[in-house]
């Protein structure tokens, strides 16, 4: 079941989602972290963010909406407070989804991160559609993207992945320009912009007005863009978007990916990650797969 994601071994490719596993010592009670790849943390700001105001999740077809807008406690809280724990508990691999208004905000966290042991890889947040500066701004600008990647490679004493909009015309396009400044990996997709209205009092159900589609609406979208990324580069990729089952992250792998993310699924039910990398452990026996690798891009296509 052992991958290795841009130079990080994982025992599994199974990985949670940013934003849906808390700073992961939330989940220590619920599930084996050694029983996962790894986890991502909330997106970690250079300053405690508050995030939107409510109403900000809500159900849709298949789906969720949301609008946190990468509420946190802020990278040095998150150092001091969250890390010393994480760094006890058997099994945590770590990766810091990073995060910034500006190319400057982004580099100060990520040497904030550096001198701080326990931190795996960073997971740079290139794709947020749910703030009103830097997020999906930087991840649909090709120019913008590179510069962010670029910089924030050079501040990085560790990995560095790049998570994607899909909310632009051409990924394969980002997932170069990514590549060209420096990425070690490409996770992809977030989620998708969308809006909801309530027909009654004919206002948005989100109070940002519009939010970010997750579910599993959204994963043969998702699976397709991470197909078009295989194609565009040769660095690795964490796929993610709706995956629920065992199943689906053999489909993200047959694709291209990697390894894969679950997000979503970890609301329905907070065992989800560890369900899915248990059961795709199965799958693979039951399919005479001796290594998991073996899937990663194994699409007749």
């Amino acid at each position: 079941m052992r991958v290795t994601l841009a130079g990080v071994e994982l025992a599994s490719p199974v990985i949670a989602a940013s934003g849906t596993f808390g700073y992961g010592v939330e989940f220590e009670e619920i599930l084996s972290l050694d029983k996962i790849g790894a986890f991502v943390t909330k997106g970690l700001s250079r300053e405690p963010m508050a995030g939107n105001p409510a109403p900000r999740i809500i159900e849709t077809p298949a789906g969720m909406m949301n609008a946190i807008g990468l509420q946190n406690m802020g990278v040095q809280a998150f150092i001091a407070e969250k890390l010393p724990k994480l760094r006890t508990m058997k099994g945590a691999v770590v990766i810091a989804n990073v995060f910034g208004y500006t190319i400057e905000d982004c580099v100060e966290v990520i040497h904030a991160l550096n001198d701080a042991p326990g931190v795996a890889m960073y997971e740079l947040n290139a794709s947020c559609p749910n703030t009103s500066h830097g997020g999906m701004v930087f991840g649909t600008d090709p120019d913008s993207l590179y510069n962010l990647v670029l910089h924030s490679k050079k501040a990085a004493k560790r990995p560095l992945m790049v998570k994607l909009s899909p909310n632009v015309t051409d990924i394969g396009l980002m997932a170069r320009v990514s590549s060209d400044g420096g990425a070690d990996a490409i996770s992809l997709v977030n989620t998708f912009l969308s809006l909801s209205i309530d027909i009654e009092t004919h206002r948005p159900r989100i109070a940002n007005v519009t939010g970010g589609l997750s579910g599993p609406a959204i994963r043969p979208i998702a699976v397709r863009m991470v197909h078009e990324v295989r194609r565009a580069v040769r660095i690795p990729i964490a796929g993610m978007g709706g995956i629920v089952r065992a199943e689906d992250a053999v489909e993200f792998m047959l694709a291209g990916a990697t390894a894969v993310q679950v997000g979503t699924a970890s609301y329905a039910d907070p065992r989800a990650v560890e369900n899915i990398a248990t059961n795709l452990k199965k799958w693979c026996t039951s399919h005479n797969i001796p290594r998991v690798s073996e899937l990663t891009g194994a699409a007749i296509l």
